[in-house]
């Protein structure tokens, strides 16, 4: 399940940075917390598994804002917009949207770190229609999708290009792994294809998670468009979940493309 949230902009503070994701996320833990701990240490420290990979089946969107100029060279949004708007989903019963909703309902957070941020209030929460794919969906990535592999002998796992070879093969065995670790999902009813948009070349984004702190690291996707042919519970999955790796993190929300 989708949902749309609208949020204020409070006080004076208008520089946000630019690698906001990890700040979205410690946020959405900590709403979910608020209602029920365990559930939210659950997602956080163990997630959902297949028996090999663990996901937390969750995913969001980057924040939304009209008016802003770009401070490339210290890593930072001025924004000028007084509301500003993300997108969250879940991979949950749908009786708990009502739940969902109420949750982040009129909540007050702080995006950022100890030097630059923005202090925002939830002003509306909007349940977003899941829509009934089947068959080949083109998407789009708005935020960067992650696929990485452990190579023999590397010490740490490579980060992915589409243009990479096997990378169509890691992409299904990911979301075959996903299908089968998210609970309520029946048997896939088809096999599926994975195709990069020809012709557009893949942006490669580095986003920092955890900055100024001891954690920080450093997580590169790529924004592509591309066409996927898979079973109804695949494209449902993807709505509720987000494509690829790193969804808690804010990777991999992807649209409809037409």
């Amino acid at each position: 399940m989708r949902f749309r949230i609208i949020f204020n902009r409070n006080g004076k503070q208008r520089m946000l940075p630019m690698d906001y994701q990890y700040y979205l996320s410690a946020w959405i833990y900590k709403v979910i917390g608020t209602a029920d701990q365990d559930f939210s240490r659950f997602l956080h420290s163990v997630g959902y598994s297949d028996g090999n990979k663990r996901f937390k089946l969750f995913c969001y969107s980057p924040l939304s804002f009209e008016k802003y100029i770009s401070w490339k060279e210290k890593a930072l949004f001025e924004i000028n917009s007084n509301s500003l708007e993300m997108m969250v989903s879940f991979h949950m019963p749908e009786a708990a949207g009502h739940f969902i909703a109420g949750l982040f309902s009129n909540q007050e957070v702080y995006i950022g770190d100890k030097f630059n941020g923005l202090d925002l209030a939830v002003i509306q929460v909007e349940r977003l229609p899941e829509g009934n794919h089947e068959g080949t969906v083109k998407y789009k990535a708005l935020s960067p999708i992650v696929i990485s592999y452990h190579y023999e002998g590397d010490r740490y796992a490579r980060y992915l290009s589409p243009n990479d070879s096997g990378y169509a093969d890691m992409v299904k065995n990911t979301l075959v792994q996903k299908a089968k670790a998210a609970p309520g999902l029946n048997e896939l009813s088809g096999d599926i294809c994975f195709s990069p948009e020809p012709g557009k070349a893949p942006k490669s984004r580095l986003v920092t998670i955890k900055p100024f702190t001891r954690e920080e690291s450093r997580v590169r996707g790529f924004l592509y468009e591309f066409s996927l042919t898979a079973p109804p519970e695949i494209h449902q999955l993807i709505c509720s979940s987000g494509f690829g790796e790193k969804n808690s993190m804010g990777f991999g929300w992807v649209k409809n493309h037409f």
